[in-house]
């Protein structure tokens, strides 16, 4: 991507994301405000939908430690870091997130900060933290690779990347786009060059917002080319998670929650990592 392109899109993830990721849930709670009530509930209902996270980011042994998030969406995982003692500073493109995130710590009166900025350019010092956390972020840049590289930059020796990105080979590709992950499968066995960009239809199956809009920018990724990508750090370990209930006309055949333990960790929508440096 040239400099001017790469302009381009961060301006447009800034407008894209200031919308918070998460709002669409939110609405469909009947959720209208920010208070301590209304985030509860949210946070609820996010930890419900996605009961694996805090295993893949164990914050639990943060405390303590100089923790970097990159990509705030509502703040929950951010809040809960934070409270688990965490020293919390945010990283976000777009300016609502960081507003959101701002109101959570000074809801609950804990301490950590948040900035706007891009994690392909991060403010924070080399080797600054122990700790960087992202998730469902780096694969909307444009740039994933140089996002690995910045997070490798500002870890210490010894420190931890906790990420998700989208998986490339999941059964929703396979279902949905079979040309494009056959032509994934071909280049992880060098049959193939480059990478295709990703149709609108494909960014909106994933992100889209209020009005209906793709996210500007989705790239999915393979284990395998995960793994080349992250070559420099010593120990990295990943995990398939995720997956959509199964429906046949208009009834669910079987819900989501039933499926995630099973096709989830197969053939699942998302890849979660853990990288030490």
């Amino acid at each position: 991507m040239n400099h001017a392109n790469a302009a381009e899109l961060a301006q447009a993830n800034s407008e894209f994301w200031d919308e918070l990721c998460g709002t669409s849930l939110a609405k469909g709670l009947g959720i209208t405000d920010h208070s301590p009530e209304s985030i509860r509930r949210f946070d609820d209902a996010y930890l419900g939908m996605y009961p694996y996270l805090l295993d893949r980011v164990p914050v639990g042994t943060m405390r303590g430690r100089r923790v970097m998030e990159v990509g705030l969406g509502y703040g929950t995982l951010g809040q809960k870091i934070a409270e688990a003692g965490a020293d919390y500073i945010g990283v976000d493109i777009a300016a609502g997130p960081v507003r959101m995130m701002r109101h959570r710590l000074a809801l609950q009166g804990l301490s950590g900060d948040a900035m706007k900025a891009s994690v392909l350019d991060c403010p924070l010092e080399s080797e600054s933290v122990d700790c960087v956390v992202s998730i469902g972020c780096y694969h909307h840049t444009g740039d994933t690779q140089r996002a690995i590289d910045e997070t490798w930059r500002v870890l210490r020796p010894g420190g931890m990347a906790y990420l998700m990105v989208y998986n490339a080979l999941s059964y929703r590709q396979w279902l949905k786009w079979p040309r494009e992950t056959r032509l994934t499968l071909l280049r992880d066995y060098g049959l193939g060059r480059g990478a295709e960009q990703s149709s609108e239809d494909r960014r909106r199956a994933y992100d889209a917002n209020a009005a209906g809009v793709a996210a500007p920018e989705t790239e999915f990724f393979s284990i395998h080319r995960l793994r080349s990508m992250l070559s420099r750090f010593r120990r990295v370990q990943l995990w398939k998670e995720n997956n959509d209930p199964w429906i046949r006309g208009s009834r669910v055949v079987m819900s989501r929650e039933t499926l995630l333990p099973y096709l989830g960790r197969m053939l699942g929508l998302d890849i979660y990592l853990a990288a030490q440096k």
